[in-house]
């Protein structure tokens, strides 16, 4: 986890930053990106892909990265922003947020599968949670943040059941949808609400 790490550790590059998002799938809701800051040679053997983890792991090691980490930014889209720009537009919106929101200049920047043009030097790594830890620590920061955005929603919108599917299409919210219709917070742009609401 800490290969891509090393080699800018060897450059005598000690700023890394991961960059990761969350939400680009769901129906409903923003699309959420974290970029994390670690100190040099950082390692934790559970920080990994947020979506290998439990909820409940999730919730201790944001803990954990939020008190190490030597910086973090979060950049948030929301859905009339992902209607209008669409939403590869506004992951990278929501990246180059996280990225500007950060106390500190990074020396380097590793970037889950996005390519963004940036004025500090990066990496874009295809299946980057999974390869890098600054990575995979941005992919907790990002989940557990939305997944919270996505529990306070859920309690002015029960009948979508969004503290369980995060927004994603599962039966239920697609049963909710047709019978209740979308909420303000549905993604007007996306095939099953746009369906719903052309006819």
């Amino acid at each position: 986890m800490l290969e891509y790490e090393t080699e800018l550790y060897k450059k005598g590059l000690t700023l890394i930053c991961g960059v990761d998002e969350v939400g680009r799938g769901p129906l409903i809701g923003p699309v959420v990106a974290a970029a994390v800051i670690l100190p040099i040679n950082y390692f934790h053997e559970d920080i990994k892909d947020s979506k290998k983890l439990t909820e409940k792991k999730r919730e201790k090691l944001y803990d954990i990265i939020i008190k190490d980490a030597i910086s973090i930014g979060i950049g948030i889209v929301n859905e009339s922003e992902i209607d209008k720009i669409n939403i590869y537009e506004a992951t990278k919106v929501a990246m180059k947020t996280a990225i500007n929101n950060l106390k500190i200049k990074p020396e380097h920047i590793l970037i889950d599968a996005m390519k963004l043009d940036l004025n500090t030097p990066s990496t874009s790594i295809i299946k980057g949670d999974a390869k890098s830890e600054s990575i995979a620590a941005a992919s907790i920061i990002a989940k557990v943040t939305r997944d919270r955005m996505l529990d306070e929603m859920d309690k002015e919108y029960p009948m979508y059941d969004l503290k369980h599917n995060k927004g994603y299409g599962t039966k239920k919210h697609l049963e909710a949808l047709k019978k209740h219709g979308p909420c303000i917070h549905h993604r007007k742009t996306f095939k099953p609400v746009r369906d719903l609401i052309n006819s």
